[in-house]
């Protein structure tokens, strides 16, 4: 964006402040701001002003200030009078000291100190109120743009519409010298991205810390900003703007500086402050009318502003559940993941690679080899792995992982605030309350743990819509045809989601028909009609890559998931771990694991849905909802229901169910989640009605109770802990040497569903190398019924046993031979040995089983397979 191109007209949208600055406000005279020198100055003596806020910053800020000094000593005649303001921000270091000392050796540098740290934004603010400078400065203490930028900015503050001058690093002429790592730059720019359509159009980037300001309207400013956060530049940006200041962006060097103050999570802050910010100002902001044909109306512009603010607060909040996991992208790892998150960077580094290098997405030999593994037939997510495959090629499989979780969960909430507004509740915030219910339920944030398959459901809402829209008969064909094209796009998401909401919808139809014949007479033609379309649309679509999940190569039948796959029915009633009242301890005995809490709706919840459905019941909708989740919840009772406390039990619906194809496979319990957007919708409902009583005191008393019933299933952010490092071996290329060509890791014990830190070691790296073993669903046994992992064998089962027990057993001729014949079917090229719990026990049953000792090599104990002499790749 050149200089000249930012908008110096108001918006139209908002509501006009002064077209001139007020009268310089009175510096800040709050009990927590102390100044070092007394005010002898006045705004003719000080021609700029530079204010500097620092937090722990006793190592860097003498230097800048030294360089400041320098810089403007150079030309007094230029600047003549100056000042420069510290803001020292509650540090708790000697930030205010090196202040001090500076301001002792010049007068001209004033410090204002807080007590206590109380954000940017204050900073800034209590810095800017208390200058005189006809322009004034704004510069980071860790001087991150140089201060002979400065000039460059004066220059373009120089002509007559100009009111601020901004560093701007998103400017085509700028120049980055040192980068940020690529994580933190790609979310800078996502998130300016963001601010610009939320806040401050036409501005790229908001957050550079160097701002040069006419000084009047600068404290004006100021003096009307409210924010104490990082999100100030924005707020004093935007005043700027809809007072009619122009605003020019300007090229700058820029480099970043180890140590800087601004976390991941802090983005998600900035968008929390601009949430504040928004909510603050859209009473008094009104659209004028329109006189041009075809105008967008002021309620539709409105309708747009309130779902860009809904939409910034789900994605705050997914970001505060998953601040852990953002604040160490290249360690971090989501401590209740099993070996998921090793898994799904898996697939994702190889659909991108796969895509890269045009190869089939849909198979791959790079794990289970030399057999490989029916992508197809496990949860790959094309229909995201794809479209963000340059992002994992650009910033890793681990951003990627990161960006699915936490946009994909805020994604989905926003889909059924959607539906809720368009369908079921006219009042905005029961349609917020009732998708936060049915995105952020506890099951839904267990899946989050490591199932973004069962997390991103944006399309489910969707699709919703869409067959609601058939019913009204309006335009069959169009919507048949776009309700096959969605219906497409989420089996590329995750098949098993579409499955559980098809039975849900099923079921609800079913319940509403037997309560309203006559809806169901009007419904049913149109129905089958637009059905008929988009299964036409549909299946052609998906006929080969289902051809090749179900009767391609290592395709599968049925999947065996073991033992307590059902909920029990107290489940239903109790927290679970990630819940604000839950605990691992009483959660855990319930369910499978933790990726699988998929009954955890907690006791308040299940009675403020009973009462909401006995005020509401002559409601045609509560009924079906309510018959709906009781359907769902008696088919996760599995094939068997047991009564909880007792040893009876009688056969359950699943029984019957559970055999037909496609659901053989289907995990029972999870059919409980098909209550989380019904939860949502009575709460909705709820909310609802009550923001329609008379009565004030019943209002609040039943806004009270639903948000009683509410807080104990508030999620809480998800633990992270430090991942394994890739071994020298594997990061520098070491194996290479040891691997022919269509050879195979073959590591100890092999990699599987309990222990897959290789996965981690191809997708951080080239993915140059196939491995033996691994964790994916393939086929086993005679019947190619699905397994986790590959087919176990002897020397696989008896290196798992070692590191399982630490006891070597007896190992003789045939066990030799056995491994033998073993890493051959594998085409292994090398043994290797990580670090691991009972390392010496595995390290002496690998050397008994090939005869000989391994070597150290990167990190690992190795054993080369190929014989001495062999030739090399």
């Amino acid at each position: 964006m050149s200089p000249q191109s930012q908008s110096k007209s108001p918006s139209p949208s908002s509501a006009q402040p002064p077209a001139e600055p007020e009268p310089k406000p009175s510096p800040p005279g709050t009990t927590d701001d102390a100044r070092t020198t007394d005010d002898t100055r006045t705004t003719s003596d000080v021609g700029l002003s530079i204010v500097v806020p620092a937090y722990n910053e006793e190592h860097r800020l003498r230097p800048t200030l030294d360089a400041i000094r320098a810089h403007l000593d150079a030309d007094p005649e230029r600047w003549g009078g100056w000042e420069l303001i510290v803001v020292d921000d509650g540090s708790t270091d000697e930030t205010a000291r090196v202040a001090r000392e500076a301001a002792a050796e010049e007068p001209r540098i004033h410090v204002i100190t807080s007590p206590r740290n109380r954000g940017k934004g204050h900073a800034v603010r209590s810095g800017v109120l208390a200058s005189y400078g006809r322009r004034v400065l704004l510069t980071d203490a860790d001087l991150a743009t140089p201060i002979e930028e400065l000039d460059h900015l004066d220059k373009l503050l120089a002509a007559d519409d100009v009111c601020a001058a901004i560093g701007s690093r998103a400017h085509p002429d700028s120049r980055i010298d040192v980068h940020q790592w690529r994580g933190r730059e790609w979310l800078g720019r996502a998130g300016n991205r963001l601010i610009r359509l939320a806040a401050v159009p036409g501005i790229h980037d908001t957050q550079c810390g160097f701002k040069l300001f006419d000084g009047d309207r600068a404290r004006t400013a100021f003096a009307a900003s409210q924010l104490d956060g990082w999100a100030i530049d924005v707020e004093i940006l935007r005043h700027f703007q809809r007072a009619g200041w122009p605003v020019v962006e300007a090229p700058v060097n820029w480099s970043h500086r180890s140590g800087s103050k601004v976390r991941p999570l802090d983005y998600g802050r900035v968008l929390g402050e601009l949430l504040r910010l928004r909510l603050r100002t859209a009473r008094a902001t009104r659209l004028p009318a329109q006189a041009t044909t075809g105008a967008e109306t002021a309620p539709r512009a409105a309708a747009r502003r309130t779902h860009l603010l809904v939409a910034l607060l789900f994605c705050v909040a997914s970001f505060v559940l998953y601040q852990n996991l953002w604040q160490d992208l290249d360690r971090g790892y989501l401590a209740d993941a099993g070996q998921d998150q090793n898994q799904w960077e898996w697939f994702f580094a190889v659909t991108a690679d796969n895509v890269t290098n045009l190869r089939n997405p849909l198979f791959t030999t790079l794990q289970g080899h030399p057999d490989g593994v029916n992508l197809m037939a496990n949860t790959v997510m094309l229909g995201l792995s794809v479209p963000l495959a340059p992002v994992t090629l650009l910033l890793g499989p681990t951003v990627t992982w990161a960006i699915v979780l936490t946009f994909g969960l805020a994604a989905t909430a926003f889909a059924w605030y959607w539906l809720l507004a368009r369908w079921t509740v006219a009042h905005r915030g029961a349609a917020v309350l009732g998708a936060a219910v049915a995105a952020f339920a506890p099951p839904m944030i267990s899946h989050g743990n490591a199932h973004p398959n069962f997390l991103v459901l944006f399309m489910i809402p969707v699709i919703l819509d869409r067959a609601l829209r058939l019913c009204e008969g309006r335009a069959v064909v169009r919507d048949g045809v776009l309700l096959g094209l969605f219906a497409t796009y989420q089996i590329f998401l995750g098949e098993e989601p579409l499955l559980l909401a098809a039975m849900g919808m099923l079921l609800f139809a079913g319940c509403y028909a037997l309560l309203d014949r006559d809806a169901a007479r009007r419904c049913w033609r149109p129905l089958l009609q637009g059905l008929g379309w988009a299964l036409a649309v549909c299946l052609p679509l998906v006929a080969f890559p289902l051809g090749w999940q179900f009767f391609g190569p290592q395709s599968y039948s049925d999947v065996m998931h073991g033992a307590n796959t059902f909920n029990s029915p107290r489940a239903f009633v109790e927290f679970a771990g990630r819940s604000l009242f839950g605990t691992d301890a009483t959660a855990d005995p319930l369910a499978m694991n933790r990726t699988e809490q998929n009954a955890f709706y907690g006791w308040p919840l299940l009675v403020l849905a009973l009462v909401v459905v006995v005020q509401l019941w002559r409601r045609t909708l509560v009924r079906a909802l309510a018959l709906t989740a009781a359907g769902a919840a008696l088919l996760s009772f599995g094939k068997d229901v047991h009564v909880p406390f007792t040893d009876l039990s009688f056969p359950g619906p699943w029984a019957l169910l559970g055999k037909a194809p496609l659901f053989e496979a289907v995990i029972e319990s999870r059919t409980a989640l098909i209550c989380a957007p019904l939860f949502g919708m009575l709460v909705a409902l709820a909310v609802d009605r009550l923001s329609d009583a008379s009565a004030r005191s019943f209002r609040t008393a039943g806004l009270v109770a639903v948000a009683a019933a509410l807080l104990p299933v508030v999620p809480t952010p998800y633990p992270v802990r430090e991942r394994a490092e890739v071994p020298a071996f594997i990061t520098e290329g070491l194996y290479r040497t040891y691997l022919g060509p269509g050879e195979s890791l073959a590591i100890v014990p092999l990699p599987n569903p309990g222990s897959a830190d290789a996965l981690y070691w191809q997708s951080s790296t080239e993915l140059d190398f196939p491995i033996a073993g691994g964790y994916f669903n393939g086929p086993w046994g005679p019947d190619d019924v699905g397994i986790y992992g590959v087919a176990p064998t002897h020397t696989s089962a008896l290196l798992d046993d070692v590191r399982g027990s630490g006891d070597v057993p007896d190992i003789g001729p045939a066990e030799r031979e056995q491994a033998r014949v073993d890493l051959a079917s594998w085409k292994a090229g090398v043994v290797v040995l990580p670090p691991q719990d009972n390392e010496e026990a595995l390290q002496t049953a690998v050397e008994r089983l090939l005869g000989r000792p391994g070597q150290w090599v990167g990190g690992v104990l190795v054993w080369d397979l190929d014989p001495p002499g062999a030739p090399r790749p």
